[in-house]
């Protein structure tokens, strides 16, 4: 274990200090869990598969009865209601 020092914004002290006494632990645990939780985030965002969006290569003109304004009419539409 290793020594140091951190500044930190009194409140958020304060409020860390409070949860700490809630979970009944040390500031020094809560603040490892926190920094573990935020370095896990990180590599799971470094980890993650790219996704490629399919891009449509076809121009033209919707079908015919279909109005894009028409949330309503177009959610019938997609249930094959109409």
């Amino acid at each position: 274990m290793v020594r140091t020092t951190v500044r930190l914004n009194e409140a958020l002290l304060d409020e860390t200090k409070a949860i700490a006494r809630q979970r009944k632990t040390t500031l020094t645990a809560l603040i490892e869990d926190g920094l573990r939780l935020s370095l896990a985030a990180d590599h799971a965002l470094q980890n993650r598969r790219r996704v490629v969006l399919p891009v449509a290569s076809q121009s033209g003109d919707t079908f015919p009865g279909i109005d894009l304004k028409d949330s309503a009419g177009l959610l019938k539409i997609m249930e094959g209601r109409r």
